[in-house]
C-alpha cells in the first residue's frame, strides 16, 4: 500500500506548502515536503542569505531568517500556480528585522518537484 506522502500530487504539495507557510509552520513543511538533497537558491543579492543544499541545511537557513526577525506585522502567501513539475508561490512580508527597521518583502517563490518531493527551491525578489 502506498502512503499518502507518496501520492500527493504537485498540486496537492503545492496547496499543502501554502497551508503551511500561511500558518508560519516553514520547518514542518520542509520535514515533510522537502527531498532529503534539496536546494535553496538565493539572489546573488540576498542580504545576509546564502544557497545551500540538503534538508538540514535548508532548515537551519530558515532559523537563521527567523533569527533576523524582529517582528512579523503582517503578509500574505498567494495560492500556487502550478506547471508541469514546477510551482509558483507570491510571498509578501511586512517585517521589522533586526538592525535593518521595517520594510514590505515580496518575493516570487519558485518550485520544482521530483519523485513526490521539493527537490528546488528559488527566490526572486
Amino acid at each position: 500500500m502506498k502512503t499518502a506522502e507518496a501520492t500527493m500530487t504537485i498540486q496537492e504539495i503545492a496547496s499543502r506548502l501554502t497551508d503551511y507557510c500561511r500558518e508560519g509552520n516553514y520547518t514542518a513543511a520542509q520535514q515533510e515536503l522537502f527531498s532529503e538533497d534539496a536546494e535553496s537558491v538565493e539572489p546573488a543579492h540576498a542580504p545576509g542569505m546564502q544557497s545551500v543544499k540538503g534538508r538540514e541545511a535548508i532548515i537551519a537557513k530558515g532559523k537563521q531568517f527567523q533569527s533576523m526577525v524582529e517582528e512579523i506585522h503582517g503578509g500574505s502567501v498567494s495560492d500556487p500556480i502550478v506547471a508541469g513539475n514546477h510551482f509558483v508561490v507570491a510571498l509578501v512580508i511586512d517585517a521589522t528585522m533586526k538592525d535593518m527597521g521595517r520594510s514590505t518583502m515580496e518575493e516570487l517563490c519558485v518550485y520544482e518537484v521530483k519523485d513526490g518531493k521539493i527537490v528546488k527551491e528559488q527566490f526572486f525578489y
